[in-house]
């Protein structure tokens, strides 16, 4: 599947930690994350500035193998307040790390792609679900832009088979047959997974499927994520709903 160039996705992560940061600066650290009910906001940005100084560390360090979060010094304030600005000093450290890095150079990665290409990328991806949840948190209802919501789904959907090893619900993403659709304003932007006996694929196939979410497609990738219910007035559903949400379980990251 299509995707930006390294410099695009740096620079739409920069633009995402920023966001981030500006909807934590208006709450106090204790409000609690409702996309994220055992966080408050201090440990929603405390943990998504401490992957981003992780990934960047791996990054500069061509990691052969995962690197220990605990072992980084992360410069971490001691008042949760000053947490917000951490979090956006973090941002042009990270862009310079994959600025400098080959994008081919082969690396550890928990996802399908293992290349440096694989987390600029990610860190777009995790950023913008993240400042989603600081968004909610703040009482902001979160706008994800149509480009970063289809490369989202498309990410989502070709690292979940390797997300098994921290997600053993993954494993039991199989059917008999079953599949999901999911279709974005005008059909351009559309999902098939399929579900089989030894697993599942998924393509752009416009066919009928056993159950449809119709919706902008920052719904779609919100509902992917579970930022998004299945009620939700900005999605409609027809079909099997049981099919979806046994998915929606199951591929929970």
């Amino acid at each position: 599947m299509s995707q930006r160039s390294v410099s695009a996705y740096a620079d739409a992560v920069h633009a995402e930690i920023a966001r981030m940061a500006d909807a934590a600066r208006v709450v106090d650290p204790a409000t609690p994350v409702p996309s994220c009910p055992d966080w408050t906001i201090a440990q929603l940005v405390r943990h998504t500035g401490t992957v981003h100084r992780w990934a960047a560390r791996m990054v500069r360090d061509r990691a052969a193998e995962r690197l220990d979060p605990t072992t980084i010094d992360l410069g971490l304030p001691e008042d949760p307040a000053a947490y917000p600005e951490w979090l956006a000093a973090g941002a042009d450290p990270l862009v310079a790390v994959f600025a400098e890095a080959d994008p081919e150079a082969t690396m550890w990665a928990w996802g399908a792609d293992q290349h440096v290409r694989f987390w600029p990328r990610r860190m777009l991806h995790e950023t913008t679900i993240h400042r989603v949840d600081a968004d909610l948190a703040a009482g902001t209802q979160p706008v994800v832009d149509r480009a970063t919501a289809t490369d989202g789904i498309d990410e989502l959907l070709e690292n979940l088979p390797t997300a098994v090893y921290f997600r053993p619900r993954v494993a039991e993403l199989r059917g008999e047959g079953e599949s999901i659709g999911l279709r974005g304003p005008g059909g351009n932007d559309r999902w098939m997974i399929m579900l089989q006996p030894e697993g599942w694929e998924w393509n752009r196939s416009e066919a009928e499927a056993s159950v449809t979410v119709s919706g902008a497609t920052d719904s779609l990738l919100l509902l992917l994520y579970g930022r998004r219910a299945v009620g939700d007035a900005r999605l409609a559903v027809t079909g099997d709903e049981r099919v979806l949400a046994a998915w929606l379980e199951r591929s929970a990251l």
